[in-house]
């Protein structure tokens, strides 16, 4: 399988991960308090991930810690751009908008994060977009719509523009993880989520919500590890291997695979709809897992630090003493070249057309 299908393949595990935590969360937690399921949703994925971080570190020797990625200064606004849009902002505009907004409509509406994700990456960041994504692109989100379809629902209120927003925060949150996925994306998943987290909380607090059971709160942070933690760092993956637009579109696709899980745990006959959206759905992942976008292209010179292997991207010496071990993790640098081949517009290849 190509590097290119792993990384669909990654995107669409994030997507699944993140569509089963809405019937999760309806069987497990559904008594909370909106903000209080986002802050212990968030924390879980967050002291999960530390765990995690600490345990890889505590099993690796020391001459291969000194080589890990670091979030630069530099970057350090990108990232906290991105966890305010969408561990913040986002959360609470949806929050404010459920709360006087139809369950369907607000379903109808939270498709818009794809397609303003797209929008984003392609009008404001430049991302190469052609035919073929677009139409998978509207695939999916046309599916996203059959799938949550209620006819007399739609409609645009004041609930609805704060759900368009928090559609707009997401997507602004997608694009701007983009710009630090280069880095350690345990790291980047584990900081979004202790802060969304922590801010969540404290906002369920101050609105007069009281903290769960222990049982009750260990059930929310495990789901939210799993649906919000291990799915960030997947989807950090993808953006790092495909894109902000085309990981999106990918990631589209988690209510069917919420849908699906409810059907599994409260049984019923799928409507007519469902097989709708999974067709449609289907289709436009099609198209976007048959790009092939192939052209000359020139690198410019660049420095970063990533895990990668020495292909044809990756010709450069080491100046430490290197035991053959790939992939592996330390800074970088490319020099400038020019050649043709397949690719999507990963970290290396941000160029224009």
């Amino acid at each position: 399988m190509s590097a290119n299908h792993n990384a669909a393949l990654t995107a669409l595990a994030a997507a699944a991960l993140f569509g089963a935590t809405t019937p999760l969360a309806k069987m497990l937690v559904g008594s909370f308090s909106p903000f209080m399921v986002a802050g212990l949703f968030y924390l879980g994925s967050g002291i999960g991930l530390a765990i995690g971080i600490l345990l890889r570190r505590l099993s690796r020797t020391s001459d291969k810690q000194k080589h890990e990625s670091r979030i630069e200064s530099a970057e350090i606004p990108w990232l906290l751009g991105a966890i305010v849009a969408g561990g913040v902002a986002g959360p609470a505009l949806l929050m404010l908008g459920l709360s006087t907004t139809p369950a369907a409509t607000s379903s109808l509406l939270l498709n818009l994060e794809g397609v303003l994700t797209a929008v984003i990456a392609w009008i404001v960041f430049r991302e190469n977009v052609d035919l073929q994504i677009f139409l998978g692109m509207v695939a999916i989100v046309l599916g996203g719509v059959a799938l949550s379809w209620q006819p007399g629902t739609a409609g645009v209120s004041s609930g609805a523009l704060l759900i368009i927003g928090a559609c707009l925060a997401w997507a602004i949150d997608n694009n701007l993880t983009r710009r630090v996925s280069t880095n350690d994306a345990m790291v980047i998943a584990c900081i979004k989520g202790l802060v969304a987290g922590s801010v969540n909380l404290c906002i369920a607090l101050l609105l007069g919500a009281r903290l769960p059971s222990l049982g009750g709160m260990a059930a929310a942070m495990l789901i939210g590890f799993a649906g919000y933690g291990v799915s960030l760092v997947l989807f950090v993956l993808a953006l790092r291997n495909l894109g902000t637009a085309r990981t999106g579109a990918y990631f589209s696709v988690a209510p069917i695979f919420g849908v699906a899980l409810s059907l599994m745990l409260w049984p019923e006959v799928p409507s007519l709809l469902f097989w709708i959206a999974f067709a449609l759905m289907a289709l436009g992942v099609w198209l976007h897992v048959r790009e092939r976008h192939e052209h000359t292209h020139t690198h410019e010179p660049m420095a970063h630090n990533h895990r990668h292997r020495h292909d044809e991207h990756h010709q450069h010496p080491h100046d430490f003493e290197w035991d053959g071990t790939e992939p592996h993790t330390h800074p970088h640098r490319h020099l400038p070249i020019t050649h043709s081949h397949a690719h999507f517009p990963d970290i290396h290849h941000r160029h224009t057309h």
